[in-house]
C-alpha cells in the first residue's frame, strides 16, 4: 500500500511540473508539445536578441506578424482597432456564438426549439443593428452640424435678415411680373365688331390614340374570354374604369352606354353580347386601379419626368400671338373620348362621347399667319379668318349637338374685354331700370295675352334673378327650364300660405339640372295673371304660351343698347353685393368679421342666383377637427387666465419689475388666445353657413370685381384675401383702375 500511494504522488507531481512548464512558455491556454531542454535554451536565446517590442501604433501590420512570430506566440491575428459599432457588433457575435453552443449542448432532440432560438436570435440581432445604425446615423449627423447651427430649409428658422430678403425677393417678382403684363385696358379700342387683328398658334393638341389592352387582360362574357375589336374593347374600358361609381348602377345609365356600345361592335360581337348583365369586366378594373396606384406610387424623378414632357405641350400648344402679345390659351386640348355623366339625372348620361378627330375641326387665324400643321394622315374642316369672334378652333360633339371652342384663357385681353362691357352694360341699366319696372307693371293690365305674359316673366327675371331659358327640342336634352320655358306643373298659386298672401310656389330643375325650389309672396296682379295664364291648361303645357326667349331680348334690346334677361341677373347679383356689403361692414371689425361680413353679403347673391352645391364629402369631418381645435383653445384660454391671475396675486404682494413683466406677458398671452379663438368661431359658422351654397359661382360671373375691390381698399382687408392668384389676373383690369370710390 505505502509503495503504491509513493508512485501516485509522484505521478501527480510530475503533472504538476508538465502543467508549470506549459504555462510559462506561451501564453494561457495554447497547447504546445513538450520541448527539449535544448530547443527551450535556443528559443531563449532568439528572445534576448529579438527588439524590444514598439509600441502598437508605430509598428505596421507586417512588423507586427514578424515580431508574434519570433516571439513564438503562435498565429496569432493583430485587428484594427475597433470604433463603438464595430465593438457592438463583436460584441454580438459572442453572444451569437454562445447561444450556438448552449443550443448544440441541447442535443439532436431539439430541433424544434432550436431553430425557433435561431430565429429568435436573429431578430434580436437584426434589431440591435437597425438601433446601432440609428444611432451612429444621430451621431454622425450631430458631429457634422456645429453646434447651436439653425436648419436653413426651416422656416420657423428663419433669421430676420432672411426673412427680409424673402420678402424683398417676392415684391421684386411682382414687379416684374407687372411690368410684364399686358395693359390692353389702357390701349385704345378697337371699332365695334372687331376682336383682333393678328392671331397665330399651333391648333388644338389631340388626346393620344388607344393602346389595345394586353394579352393577359381579357373581357368575358357569360363566363367565357372573348377578344373584342379594337372600338369596342376602348368603350368596354371606358365602362370598366366606371365600376366603382354610382352611375354605372343607375338604369339610364347602363342602358346608355350598352346601345352605344353595340354599334362600335363588330356583326359577330352584336350577334353575342346581348345582355349587360352577363358582362365581366373586372380584369380591366382591376389593370385601371394598378395603372392608378402605379401613378400614385411614382419615384420623385419619374413625376418630374412626366412634369417637363407635359410642360412641352404646354409650351407647344398653350400659348398663342395675340396682336403681337403672348397670351396663354385656357382649354387647347381636345377632350378625350369617354361617357358622358352629365349634372344630376341627365337623361343622356351614359351615351359614348366620341373621338373628335382632325376632320371635325375648324381652324380660325388670322390671313398673314403660319397656318397650324393637321396631324400627320389628316387635314382641317376648315380653316377660317374671322376677327369678329374670339376662338381659336371650333368642333361640334356628338351627344347634345352644340359648338366647342379653343378659348384664351381667363386672364387674356379677350375674355377681359368682354367681363368689363358685361359689366359696364349691366351699369348703364341702373340709370334706366325704373322706367323699365314702371313699364313692365304697367304692362300686367294690357289687353292684349302677350305683353301680359311678357310682364309677368320680366317681373321674375327682374324680382327673382331667373334665368330666361330657352327652347329646347323634345328629348335632345335634359328637361331644365327656365322663366320663358316654365310649363304648368312648374309652379302652384297659394291664396294663403305661412301668413302670406299670393304666394307662389316654384319647384323646376334650372340649370346643370339643380333644382329651384322657391315660395315666394308675389303683388296681387301678378297672381290674378297667372291664376288667367293657366285656365283651361294641363301638365305639359307652357305657362307663357305665347313668349319665348329671343321675343322677349328682342324687346328689351329695343329699351336699352345690349339689354337682354342676363344683363338683369347681373345687374341685380352685383347691386345686392354692393348693397349688402354697405349693411353688414363695420370698419372697427377685426380682418376676420370683415372677411365673414363679406361672404354673408356674397351668400345672399348666391340664394338670389340659387347658386347651390351639394355639402362636401369630408364636411362633417372638417367640421370635427375644427370643433376640436375650437376645445382645445378653449382650455389653453382658460389656462392662460388662471396664470394671468396668479402673476396678478403675486405682482401685488411683491413689486418686482420682473412680476410686472410677467403680467403683461400673460396678458398678450390672454389676448392672443382670445383673438385665435373668435378666429376659429367665426371660421366655424362661416363654414356651416356657406355648406350648400356655391360662392365661388356669383363671385367669378356675375358680381362687378371693382365693388370687391374697393370694398377691400376701404376696410383695409387685403385683396388676397377675396382673390386668390389666378383671379386676380383674371380681373388685373379691375385692380387697375378702381378707385376708392367707386359705385357700381
Amino acid at each position: 500500500m505505502g509503495g503504491e500511494r509513493k508512485e501516485a504522488e509522484a505521478s501527480r507531481a510530475k503533472d504538476k511540473g508538465q502543467r508549470k512548464d506549459r504555462s510559462s512558455s506561451g501564453p494561457v491556454g495554447r497547447r504546445k508539445p513538450q520541448r527539449n531542454k535544448e530547443e527551450a535554451t535556443e528559443k531563449k536565446e532568439q528572445s534576448e536578441k529579438a527588439p524590444k517590442k514598439a509600441p502598437q501604433s508605430e509598428l505596421s501590420d507586417s512588423e507586427m506578424r514578424d515580431f508574434v512570430r519570433v516571439q513564438g506566440l503562435g498565429p496569432l491575428k493583430v485587428k484594427a482597432e475597433p470604433e463603438d459599432d464595430d465593438f457592438v457588433m463583436d460584441k454580438r457575435k459572442k453572444v451569437r456564438k454562445r447561444k450556438r453552443e448552449e443550443e448544440s449542448a441541447e442535443g439532436p432532440s431539439c430541433s424544434t426549439s432550436k431553430l425557433k432560438k435561431q430565429k429568435k436570435v436573429k431578430e434580436e440581432d437584426d434589431e440591435m443593428e437597425r438601433n446601432t445604425d440609428q444611432k451612429a446615423e444621430k451621431r454622425r449627423s450631430k458631429e457634422k452640424k456645429p453646434k447651436g447651427e439653425k436648419p436653413e430649409s426651416s422656416k420657423g428658422w428663419r433669421t430676420k435678415e432672411q426673412a427680409e430678403a424673402a420678402r424683398m425677393m417676392k415684391l421684386k417678382m411682382k414687379e416684374e411680373e407687372e411690368k410684364q403684363r399686358w395693359r390692353w385696358w389702357e390701349e385704345e379700342k378697337y371699332e365695334d365688331g372687331i376682336k383682333w387683328k393678328t392671331l397665330e398658334h399651333k391648333g388644338p393638341y389631340f388626346p393620344p390614340e388607344y393602346q389595345p389592352l394586353p394579352d393577359n387582360v381579357n373581357f368575358y362574357y357569360n363566363g367565357k374570354a372573348v377578344k373584342l375589336s379594337r372600338a369596342a374593347e376602348e368603350v368596354a374600358l371606358f365602362f370598366a374604369q366606371m365600376l366603382d361609381h354610382e352611375y354605372t348602377t343607375k338604369e339610364v345609365f347602363r342602358n346608355n352606354f350598352f346601345k352605344d356600345w353595340r354599334k362600335e361592335m363588330t356583326v359577330e360581337e352584336r350577334m353575342l353580347i346581348t345582355d349587360l348583365d352577363q358582362c365581366d369586366f373586372g380584369e380591366l378594373f382591376r389593370m385601371h386601379k394598378e395603372k392608378v396606384e402605379a401613378r400614385r406610387n411614382m419615384s420623385k424623378e419619374e413625376k418630374q419626368l412626366m412634369k417637363e414632357a407635359n410642360q412641352k405641350i404646354v409650351e407647344e400648344y398653350g400659348y398663342c400671338t395675340l396682336d403681337h402679345h403672348h397670351e396663354r390659351i385656357g382649354n387647347f386640348k381636345i377632350e378625350p373620348p369617354g361617357l358622358f355623366r352629365g349634372r344630376g339625372d341627365h337623361p343622356k348620361q351614359g351615351m359614348l362621347k366620341k373621338r373628335i378627330q382632325p376632320e371635325e375641326v375648324i381652324i380660325n387665324c388670322s390671313k398673314d399667319s403660319r397656318i397650324p400643321e393637321p396631324p400627320a394622315g389628316h387635314r382641317w374642316k376648315e380653316v377660317r379668318h374671322d376677327n369678329t369672334v374670339t376662338w381659336l378652333a371650333s368642333w361640334t360633339e356628338n351627344i347634345q349637338g352644340s359648338f366647342k371652342y379653343v378659348m384664351l384663357n381667363a386672364n387674356s385681353k379677350l375674355k377681359g374685354e368682354k367681363d368689363w362691357e358685361k359689366y359696364e352694360v349691366a351699369r348703364r341699366l341702373k340709370s334706366c331700370v325704373d322706367q323699365i319696372r314702371a313699364q313692365y307693371q304697367q304692362d300686367l293690365k294690357s289687353k292684349q295675352m302677350g305683353i301680359r305674359q311678357r310682364a309677368v316673366a320680366l317681373y321674375f327675371i327682374d324680382k327673382l334673378a331667373l334665368r330666361a331659358g330657352n327652347e329646347k327640342e323634345e328629348g335632345e336634352t335634359a328637361d331644365t327650364v327656365g322663366c320663358c320655358s316654365l310649363r304648368v306643373e312648374h309652379i302652384t298659386l297659394h291664396p294663403h300660405l305661412d301668413g302670406d298672401n299670393n304666394v307662389v310656389e316654384f319647384d323646376f330643375l334650372g340649370k346643370d339640372c339643380i333644382r329651384y325650389y322657391n315660395k315666394v309672396p308675389v303683388s296681387r296682379r301678378v297672381f290674378k295673371n297667372l291664376k288667367l295664364f293657366m285656365d283651361n291648361k294641363h301638365e305639359g303645357d307652357d305657362l307663357f304660351d305665347r313668349l319665348n326667349t329671343s321675343m322677349l331680348n328682342k324687346y328689351l334690346t329695343s329699351l336699352m343698347p345690349g339689354l337682354t334677361a342676363k344683363v338683369f341677373r347681373t345687374y341685380n347679383a352685383s347691386i345686392t353685393l354692393q348693397d349688402q356689403l354697405k349693411k353688414l361692414s363695420n370698419s372697427s371689425d377685426n380682418q376676420a368679421e370683415k372677411l365673414l361680413s363679406y361672404n354673408r353679403a356674397n351668400r345672399a347673391v348666391a340664394v338670389l342666383c340659387n347658386h347651390q352645391r351639394a355639402p362636401p364629402k369630408t364636411f362633417d369631418q372638417s367640421m370635427a377637427n375644427l370643433q376640436a381645435k375650437i376645445d382645445s383653445r378653449k382650455e389653453q384660454l382658460s389656462l392662460a387666465k388662471a396664470e394671468l391671475k396668479q402673476a396678478k396675486k403675486e405682482a401685488k404682494a411683491n413689486s418686482d419689475s420682473k412680476l410686472q413683466a410677467l403680467v403683461e406677458k400673460k396678458k398678450k398671452a390672454v389676448q392672443r388666445c382670445e383673438e385665435q379663438l373668435l378666429r376659429m368661431e367665426i371660421q366655424a359658422t362661416d363654414r356651416e353657413e356657406n355648406k350648400q351654397i356655391a360662392l365661388g359661382t356669383s363671385k367669378l360671373n356675375y358680381l362687378d370685381p371693382r365693388i370687391s375691390v374697393a370694398w377691400c381698399r376701404n376696410m383695409e382687408v387685403p385683396l388676397e384675401k377675396i382673390y386668390n392668384k389666378t383671379q386676380r389676373d383674371k380681373f388685373a383690369w379691375a385692380i387697375d383702375m378702381t378707385e376708392l370710390d367707386f359705385q357700381f
